[in-house]
């Protein structure tokens, strides 16, 4: 430990109050107080419920009041949003001696309630308890070094913050520049375009399809679809070719969602998907899926519990045809957009862990 720096336990710095346990009946989604949940905590900004009745006032939060879920992750936020109340199963840390400087402990206890996490057992969900958070020994050097820790973390944070704004703000520029390219393809005419059905377009394989029960699936490697992509792998395979499936049912269809998608090689489809056989001299893969996950489908999907886009409604889906060459060309270039979209994304990906591992090593530095 450096010179100067005393180890103390938490309970000889500050105080721990636990929040309450407010009546569900007067849970409301927009009138009342905000209620702070242990779900609340990550985004430490606003929160899902409301409470609307009576309540002590010593149970309101405050911004910069700093909180800990005592369920699941064990986490120290600060709240950042508008006066809220704390509801059961999560603490305030409040009532510091003058020892610790608050935002100081902020930046160090998460490791310490990790390692509590860490060695925590549990049969549903992970639990810790006042005592136990009491019970953290915590390094506390002296006021003026803890001032420029935090002045330094605080500084080095909030570039941090930007940088990681900036990278998120890159990707979503790019996919947004991917998205609008392809509206654009689809709305504009040529020569040669002309409008058919789906129906005309595709043969469709439903009657080969074959949802097997999950007590009935024996493992293997074989992927197994459903609506939304792959749901199980299984041993045996109904297709082996390259084909397009369409959620029927339990799937979603405005545009940008994933609606269509492609397979190929040896697989198994259940019955919530479709399976089109595009027909290749008329129409592309790329080209038919392009356009399905881009529209919206909604028109076409009937059911008031169960929303479904049955067969006669997929038939009669209306395909915007542009000449065979037309369709392989923009193929191409939406291909090589989405390749840079993809990259972008990758090297976003890249930049936030690299983010995370800067910000746990000064912590690590400072602490």
């Amino acid at each position: 430990m450096k010179k100067g720096w005393k180890i103390k336990r938490l309970a000889d710095v500050l105080e721990l109050q636990n929040g309450y346990a407010f009546d569900s009946k007067g849970f409301n989604p927009t009138d009342g107080l905000p209620l702070i949940r242990i779900r609340s905590l990550k985004a430490g900004v606003e929160t899902e419920t409301r409470f609307n009745g009576e309540y002590d006032k010593k149970y309101v939060v405050k911004a910069g009041d700093l909180l800990i879920g005592m369920d699941g992750e064990f986490g120290c936020y600060d709240w950042k949003g508008e006066p809220a109340l704390l509801n059961q199963r999560v603490c305030r840390l409040q009532g510091f001696t003058g020892e610790l400087i608050p935002r100081f402990l902020f930046y160090g206890v998460n490791d310490h309630l990790k390692a509590i996490e860490d060695v925590t057992g549990y049969t549903t969900v992970k639990h810790i308890s006042s005592k136990q958070i009491l019970g953290i020994e915590f390094p506390v050097p002296p006021l003026a070094e803890q001032q420029r820790i935090v002045g330094l973390l605080d500084e080095a944070f909030s570039g941090l913050a930007t940088a990681k704004a900036n990278a998120e703000k890159n990707h979503q520029n790019a996919r947004a520049l991917f998205e609008s390219h392809l509206k654009s393809v689809f709305t504009q005419r040529g020569p040669g375009w002309v409008n058919r059905r789906l129906g005309e377009l595709c043969d469709i394989l439903d009657s080969k399809r074959k949802p097997i029960t999950k007590r009935d699936r024996v493992p293997g490697e074989i992927p197994y679809y459903g609506a939304t992509g792959i749901q199980d792998y299984v041993k045996n395979f109904i297709f082996d070719e390259p084909l397009v499936l369409v959620g029927e049912d339990g799937a979603k269809w405005a545009s940008g969602e994933n609606t269509a998608f492609a397979v190929s090689g040896k697989c198994w489809v259940n019955n919530h998907a479709h399976v089109l056989r595009p027909h290749r001299q008329l129409l592309t893969d790329y080209w038919l899926i392009s356009y399905l996950v881009h529209t919206d489908l909604s028109p076409f999907v009937s059911g008031l519990t169960v929303p479904k886009l049955n067969q006669g409604n997929l038939r009669e889906i209306p395909i915007p045809l542009p000449p065979l060459q037309v369709q392989t060309q923009l193929a191409r270039n939406a291909g090589a957009l989405e390749e840079e979209t993809q990259r972008l994304a990758t090297l976003y990906k890249q930049k936030q862990a690299a983010l995370a591992a800067l910000k746990k090593s000064l912590l690590h530095q400072a602490c």
